[in-house]
């Protein structure tokens, strides 16, 4: 068996280019005449110049020159400012020509000094003759502006060498040359080849960001003087060497050797027999020694050095592209240009050249030149000779290079590129604007699962679906070339605004980026909303817009049209009338609404002609309903069957706290299972496509029954059975019987680990949010494969918490002094300023009349607002629930003055509370009270006689509303979740 299948089980660590190249020179101090300094550049603006080279070059943070002229001056400035560098250019008229650097040296000796200087016999003769030690480099100014960038590189590299080689294995290119007219030609032809293919290589970033950073991770150029020191930078960088650049003539102990180059070479083979070597010399016979090292040859009396310099670098250093060859006649066979092309031809790579170039550390060497550091620093330890199986190091490069990949794309924001984006691709955006609140959270739980990595567990995964973003300025532009403005703020009815939006066009540009999309993503697509104000801190605006889900279809025109009319019909709904109800509630202005849209995969195995996940669920990492030993802070999640929209709008849930999983109120009992267990679930039709959208983004999914889903197989893993004539639920799937949704082989036989998922990630959450979060999620098992699973991550949004203290003990109010007392409330604080309570009459509480009750409600709370007042509402069952059996389907927007919302309970008539919903996430988030009372079991009290007791402002039959001339005041302590409305005084 081949060594190298050790090597697959290396995990990579991404590389933070933020922490290289932590060492700039951002001042320089230039030591000149103003005639030598106005020779460094035609007009003497060497700011402009230094700047014009970094912005070519996509370089950041060019230096600022200062410019004296004296010594005094120079003594001054570096008193009084910071400097990183001071170049010297020396008046060959004075006597002393360095005295100035020396006395600067002997008072700043870490300060950097270069000496600039035009070269002449003369200069020659007396730089010669000068005790050089004070000065760090000295360089022949040959009229090549170049040259100052070149300067300013080679010191800060030189600054960051050690930290950046350790940290994270940067490369070195080591120049070995003593002349110093021959140097200062050469570095600046090394520098600026090495920065723009730099500039070429950071291209395959993902944004301009990671572009800009991954500059940092260039190859640093290392200029050594002497054998001596070539030696000490070799022993001291061996495993960080790219490649040697190396004259054949320097010095070597003190002394002028015509062979040292060969020499060094010699050393250098004896330990890196695969660093490659290039040999200059003015000499051509040279050219023999270079050939016994196996090293390039360039003769640097050509004419064309410079282009030969280039050549051999990007032919040897693993610059440029990747060029296969036949090892006997060298003869190239292909080329590769990019990481994708090496991952899709490393299967097409003849076996002996395979051989020979991994033999060469070529493989590693590509991966350097690029700033790839960790499968370079795999690949470098590959040894040839451990292969018994070439195909195993060709599936071993595969794998990396899409480990890498995946790595890179994983936590980023990328800009989207339609000819980039692949399946390795996660999350990128289309335009400059925002990505919206939806948008925001989705690339914040992309970088919080990056850097997290326990939570890539290998049986189940934590991951985000693949998503495109198109950001708010398609939404501005859409609006603004269609003219769409008026009409959106007008009050025509909902149908007419969605009808209206979907004759509009989308900007044209969008066609091929969508075309694109629709190849990698072969599954479902759900767009959704993402606005400003969407999931912000502040004013979460869950569920108020549209998510439509589209099926993927054969037929991509046909595709096309129908998420273009779905990402339309999200436009559409910023303006729809719930929608301004909603902002106007929250005292924002809708013409400051901006929308965009998320592109999403929909998370679900496909069960003939319908899609949905075996588990959707919501968490939160607040626990408002702790029952046994549970605490707030333990959290809380709902799970169900099938699309999430159901557990959102309302539908019956298993409920859970992530560290208590065992502990399952609704399994508590045989008849309490049967009772609450869910029935319904959501798919989405993946064969009936409606050609036209409808206001209600549902239009297209499929409420079934439990049973569809066990004729699909969907149960096998999720399911506990009712065995009725033994009047027990049995834990797993057991043909017959009456099938429960109990999750009891995740949850009780930890199939894997989703309660132990769910707490680390709100506890993840919300530590990254510094506040109480809330997730959603879906988790796709395989029908066939229970011991995998993956869990994705779809929503993370704050539980916004009110601040206000309360110091009153409500444990200690008298039951007999309120109107509503109750053990189980939401919010925090204190309001003095609500009137009146409007309350369900349980004499005549009939759940058949719920949409009757529902209505006028609203219009009762219509003139509340209005009249921006507020007030107190009682009901019996679920407010807000979509089912009207469970209680009063009110919208948000319906009771959006209501100051406290309490559902309570009657002998006959008793639902869960509504946590799990949108509609209750609205209701918290915008600062209302939330009661729950269960008068039978000792849960509260509600004094509805005292209110019958008070003349009525005004009376339906289902409903009463009582106005008090004096407040109510009404007290919520979240912390031991105790809630109070007091009787007026």
């Amino acid at each position: 068996m081949s060594k190298i299948k050790d090597f697959q089980k290396v995990a990579f660590k991404d590389v933070s280019f933020a922490n290289l190249m932590n060492k700039r020179i951002y001042n320089v101090l230039l030591i000149a005449t103003e005639y030598d300094t106005f020779m460094l550049e035609d007009d003497g603006r060497v700011d402009e110049q230094i700047f014009n080279e970094y912005m070519s070059l996509s370089l950041r943070y060019p230096p600022r020159f200062t410019q004296v002229s004296t010594e005094e001056e120079a003594l001054r400035e570096l008193a009084n400012r910071t400097f990183e560098l001071i170049i010297f250019m020396p008046n060959m008229m004075e006597a002393d020509i360095f005295g100035a650097p020396k006395e600067i040296k002997q008072q700043f000796p870490s300060i950097p000094i270069v000496v600039l200087t035009p070269f002449s016999k003369e200069v020659t003769r007396r730089v010669a003759n000068e005790d050089l030690s004070v000065i760090d480099y000295v360089f022949s100014w040959l009229g090549n502006s170049d040259l100052l960038l070149a300067i300013i590189k080679l010191i800060e590299d030189k600054m960051n060498v050690p930290d950046d080689t350790a940290s994270v294995g940067v490369q070195i290119i080591l120049l070995v040359e003593d002349s110093i007219r021959f140097y200062s030609s050469a570095l600046p032809h090394l520098y600026k080849f090495v920065l723009e293919q730099s500039q070429e290589f950071a291209k395959e970033a993902l944004n301009d960001h990671q572009r800009t950073l991954r500059m940092r991770g260039r190859p640093k150029i290392k200029l050594a003087r002497t054998y001596e020191e070539a030696i000490a930078i070799y022993d001291r960088y061996r495993e960080h060497i790219l490649g040697i650049v190396s004259d054949m003539n320097f010095t070597r102990e003190g002394k002028k050797d015509a062979l040292a180059g060969y020499r060094f070479g010699q050393y250098v083979r004896e330990t890196g027999p695969v660093t490659p070597i290039i040999m200059e010399s003015s000499e051509s016979s040279n050219r023999e020694y270079a050939r016994k090292l196996g090293a390039s040859f360039i003769d640097k009396n050509s004419k064309s050095y410079p282009q030969d310099l280039r050549e051999k670098i990007m032919r040897r250093f693993g610059f440029g592209d990747f060029v296969i060859l036949e090892p006997e006649t060298k003869e190239e066979i292909m080329r590769i240009k990019d990481l994708k092309g090496l991952q899709h031809q490393i299967f097409n790579i003849p076996e002996h050249s395979l051989r020979y170039h991994l033999s060469r550390n070529h493989f590693s060497r590509f991966f350097y030149s690029r700033a790839m550091f960790p499968p370079a620093e795999l690949l470098k330890h590959i040894d040839v000779t451990m292969c018994t199986d070439l195909n195993d190091a060709r599936q071993l490069i595969f794998d990396v290079i899409v480990q890498y990949r995946q790595m890179k794309n994983s936590g980023v924001v990328a800009v989207y590129q339609k000819e980039r984006f692949d399946e390795y691709s996660n999350f990128a955006r289309i335009g400059e604007g925002s990505l919206g609140g939806k948008g925001r959270g989705l690339a914040f739980i992309g970088a919080m699962i990056k850097r997290y990595p326990m939570l890539d567990q290998e049986n189940f995964p934590v991951n985000i679906p693949k998503t495109v973003v198109l950001c708010t300025d398609i939404f501005d532009e859409f609006m603004e070339t269609n003219c769409l403005y008026p009409l959106a703020l007008s009050d025509i009815s909902d149908e007419e605004m969605l009808s209206r939006f979907l004759e509009a066009e989308l900007p044209k540009r969008l066609v091929d980026d969508l075309m694109a999309f629709f190849e990698v993503v072969k599954r479902p697509i759900a767009v959704r909303s993402s606005s400003l104000l969407e999931d912000a801190h502040y004013q979460p605006f869950a569920g108020v817009y549209s998510t439509y889900m589209v099926p993927n279809m054969d037929n991509k025109n046909e595709m096309l049209r129908a998420v273009s009319d779905a990402v339309k019909g999200v436009y559409a709904s910023v303006f729809y009338r719930d929608s301004k109800a909603y902002m106007t509630a929250t005292s924002n202005l809708i013409d400051q609404e901006k929308m965009a849209v998320v592109l999403q995969e929909v998370v679900g195995v496909r069960f003939n002609d319908r899609l949905y996940p075996l588990i959707s669920g919501v968490a939160r990492s607040l626990n408002f309903y702790p029952i046994g030993k549970e605490k707030a802070e333990d959290g809380i999640a709902n799970i169900a069957l099938g699309l999430g929209k159901y557990i959102v709008d309302g539908g019956v849930t298993l409920r859970f706290s992530p560290r208590h999983p065992r502990n399952i109120l609704q399994m508590s009992t045989t008849e309490f299972a049967l009772k609450e267990t869910q029935t319904h679930f959501l798919a989405l039709d993946m064969k009936n496509m409606p050609t036209r959208f409808s206001v209600d983004d549902s239009f297209n999914l499929m409420r079934l029954g439990v049973k569809d889903a066990d004729e699909d197989g969907a149960l096998k893993f999720i399911s506990s059975t009712y065995e009725p004539h033994d009047h027990i639920i049995r834990d797993g799937y057991y043909p017959g019987g009456r099938k429960i949704l109990s999750f009891a082989n995740i949850l009780q036989h930890d199939m894997f680990p989703l309660a132990k998922t769910l707490d680390t990630l709100l506890q993840i959450g919300q530590k990254e949010m510094g506040r109480p979060v809330e997730i959603e999620f879906a988790v796709n098992i395989h029908p066939q494969k229970r011991d995998r699973a993956s869990f994705y991550l779809l929503q993370i949004r704050p539980i916004v918490d009110q601040k206000e203290m309360i110091d009153e003990d409500l444990k200690r109010v008298d039951p007999n002094d309120t109107i509503l007392w109750s053990p189980n409330s939401l919010g925090h604080g204190i309001s003095n300023d609500v009137h009146d309570v409007l309350y369900v009459k349980t004499a005549s509480f009939d759940s058949s009349r719920t949409q009757t009750i529902a209505a006028e409600i609203e219009a009762i709370n219509r003139e509340f607002s209005g009249r921006g007042c507020y007030y107190v509402l009682v009901g019996p069952g679920r407010w807000g629930s979509h089912d009207p059996w469970l209680g009063v389907p009110v919208k948000w927007p319906h009771i959006s003055h209501a100051r406290v919302i309490v559902e309570y309970s009657l002998d006959h008539y008793r639902i869960d509370p509504s946590q799990g919903t949108h509609f209750f996430q609205n209701l918290t988030s915008c600062g209302a009270g939330y009661f729950t009372i269960h008068p039978s079991f000792g849960g509260g009290t509600f004094d509805e006689a005292f209110l019958n007791a008070q003349p009525a402002l005004r009376e339906t039959e289902y409903l009463r509303l009582v106005h008090f001339e004096h407040p109510i005041t009404i007290k919520i302590d979240g912390r031991q979740g105790l809630g109070v409305v007091m009787k007026p005084i």
